[in-house]
């Protein structure tokens, strides 16, 4: 695929199934995530691959978080049933250094770069994903339950799988370059 149409025509799928990507292709998408810019090479991220056992383990995880935020029943059930959304999740999580040369908001965007490049390298070799954030991103129970610090940041979790069969190309929203751009004269 090439670069500029994959740039161009990338889209999000709410919904994965099986197969996630093989051994060497799960590989090749973290390696492209590790690739991502870096100001002062600190490699301020992590990456927690949930996958089989380990989307069972998330369901739980998200289930005793809501548990724990004392949410409605339906809404425990809705937290348990999400990591079943596709078969591979990989969580993205910040571990900027405070005291580093680097800002900490240079660290966050540098390991947010690591899922756009993960994502892009999901997507050319043939699968889809999508990039969710949401309360189970900044929720310390999740937190604790994954052993982050309390200094590390869920920047997102990469849901990676392959497209429903009847999924079609959404119509892509078109955005004017002109209300986006200006120049400085």
């Amino acid at each position: 695929m090439q670069a500029l149409d994959l740039l161009l025509n990338r889209y999000s799928s709410s919904r994965l199934q099986a197969p996630a990507p093989k051994a060497d292709e799960l590989e090749t998408i973290l390696k492209a995530g590790l690739r991502a810019p870096d100001h002062g090479n600190l490699t301020p991220w992590k990456f927690i691959i949930s996958q089989d056992v380990g989307i069972e383990k998330l369901s739980q995880i998200f289930e005793a978080a809501a548990q724990d935020a004392n949410e409605s029943e339906e809404d425990q059930q809705r937290a348990k049933l999400a990591p079943f959304r596709a078969p591979l999740i990989i969580t993205v999580v910040s571990t900027a250094d405070a005291n580093a040369k680097i800002p900490v908001i240079e660290q966050n965007i540098s390991t947010g770069c690591t899922v756009h490049a993960m994502e892009m390298a999901a997507y050319s070799l043939g699968y889809g994903s999508m990039w969710r954030t949401g309360k189970w991103a900044y929720n310390s129970f999740i937190n604790s339950a994954l052993n982050l610090k309390e200094s590390d940041q869920i920047i997102g979790f990469l849901y990676i799988g392959s497209r429903l069969p009847r999924e079609r190309k959404p119509d892509l929203p078109h955005r004017p370059l002109e209300n986006y751009v200006e120049y400085l004269d």
